[in-house]
């Protein structure tokens, strides 16, 4: 019995031990809480978007020199990548902000309002942080001057990445993490993390998922050609809107017959619908475009396996041909259970346990997936709405009144730190 006993003791050990870096981590980060606004406000009035971050680039790289860190420029276009090398031999951590912006223009009343403008597909707009990357990479920052005033203690290093393009980049198939991946970004890591700003969860709070966290995302792209003919004499036509709408609500089967709801959600979301160009003309040819979410890759393949056969047969049922192009742009963002269970008791240590919430799927999508399918990863959201804010009144991510308690700030940096301390506590060699 005690030869059984005692190997699950030092196990337990390994898998929950804390650090007892957590005091010095505390003290210094709240000493620089009030610099980590004041980047994230420097960041939120001069935003630039993906692949065009040369200014925010150079803020960053900066920075981490001032820190003493090894810093690459230029990686996937523009990011930034830092590696602080800890006293003591350990894992390399890596930890990881997303920097660009979105073709958004910024409706808050706020002194370090967004005053930058771009042109985004042909069309010059105002750009905006809408989704809170500012206070990623400013949360960021705070972690690397935590982390190299203690790095002769630490026990192992710290890969700080500052990646470009999260959002995607319109004229590029490559772009931000995927990129960064193939560039050899995480060829020497041992586990990352990652943090999202959400303004539907209070300031102070942090929620998370074990699994299936946030969605993949792909495109839909559907062509369906018919025959064109007088809008008096439909009879004469093979009619591809009538053969689109039939297609469409085909496309709601997937969902309510085929994808077992009960594990993971799906969408499928047709977001705009182009076809002829007068009242009594029926047109030659429908385009149609949409969004796919799905949570792993056996769902996905489910999904789009149907969509294609839903759309092709109904068209071939009313004598249309359709083409059918399916996109593929981030895969599903999952936090390996094993992980996860062994790195939660840190995240309740920098936060509370009763500030730290298990969420269900999220179908937004986050590229910080291409990282996990190379080392093992964990992200997790960190709340950013008003205390005794309604998630469903707070302005949401991707609008032009995204706003963001920066309170949660400290938090993030606490998080984000407690999690590479412990990290390397567990893995030591």
């Amino acid at each position: 019995m005690k030869r059984l006993i005692l190997p699950f003791l030092l196990l337990s050990t390994t898998a929950f031990s804390q650090s007892s870096l957590k005091p010095a981590i505390d003290k210094k980060a709240t000493s620089i809480e009030s610099k980590v606004i004041e980047w994230r406000r420097d960041f939120h009035q001069y935003p630039e978007l993906g692949n065009q971050e040369f200014r925010t680039a150079k803020v960053i790289a900066d920075h981490l020199r001032s820190l003493g860190m090894e810093v690459t420029e230029n990686v996937a276009v523009t990011g930034v990548v830092g590696v602080l090398k800890g006293g003591k031999p350990g894992p390399m951590v890596a930890l990881r902000a997303d920097m660009d912006a979105l073709p958004v223009t910024d409706r808050n009343d706020l002194p370090f309002k967004s005053v930058n403008t771009a042109t985004y597909n042909g069309q010059e707009t105002g750009v905006m942080h809408a989704c809170g990357h500012d206070s990623h990479m400013a949360i960021l920052m705070g972690v690397a001057e935590v982390m190299a005033s203690m790095k002769d203690q630490l026990k192992g290093s710290v890969k700080f990445i500052f990646q470009p393009a999260e959002e995607g980049v319109y004229d590029v198939d490559i772009a931000g993490a995927e990129l960064m991946v193939k560039e050899g970004v995480m060829e020497d890591v041992d586990a990352i993390f990652g943090l999202h700003i959400w303004a539907q969860i209070e300031a102070g709070k942090i929620g998370y998922r074990s699994g299936p966290f946030m969605a993949a995302v792909d495109n839909l792209n559907v062509t369906i050609t018919g025959t064109q003919a007088h809008g008096a004499s439909p009879w004469s036509s093979v009619d591809p809107i009538v053969t689109s709408a039939q297609a469409i609500m085909g496309l709601q089967t997937i969902l309510s017959r085929n994808v077992n709801i009960t594990e993971n959600p799906a969408v499928v979301t047709v977001g705009a619908i182009h076809g002829g160009i007068r009242h009594n003309i029926i047109p030659e040819k429908v385009e149609m475009i949409g969004t796919i979410r799905t949570f792993g890759d056996e769902q996905q393949a489910l999904v789009h396996r149907r969509i294609t056969e839903i759309i092709t047969n109904i068209a071939e049922s009313a004598g249309a041909k359709a083409d059918v192009n399916i996109g593929k742009l981030y895969p599903s963002t999952v936090n390996p259970p094993e992980l996860t269970a062994k790195v939660l008791p840190s995240v309740e240590s920098a936060a509370g346990k009763g500030n730290v919430i298990a969420m269900p799927p999220v179908t937004g999508a986050e590229d910080f997936s291409f990282f996990q399918r190379e080392k093992p990863g964990f992200f997790f959201f960190l709340g950013g709405m008003e205390k005794g804010g309604d998630p469903l009144t707070t302005p949401s991510h991707h609008t032009p009144d995204f706003f963001i308690d920066e309170s949660g700030f400290l938090l993030g940096v606490r998080t984000l730190s407690y999690l590479t301390v412990d990290y390397m506590e567990m893995n030591k060699k």
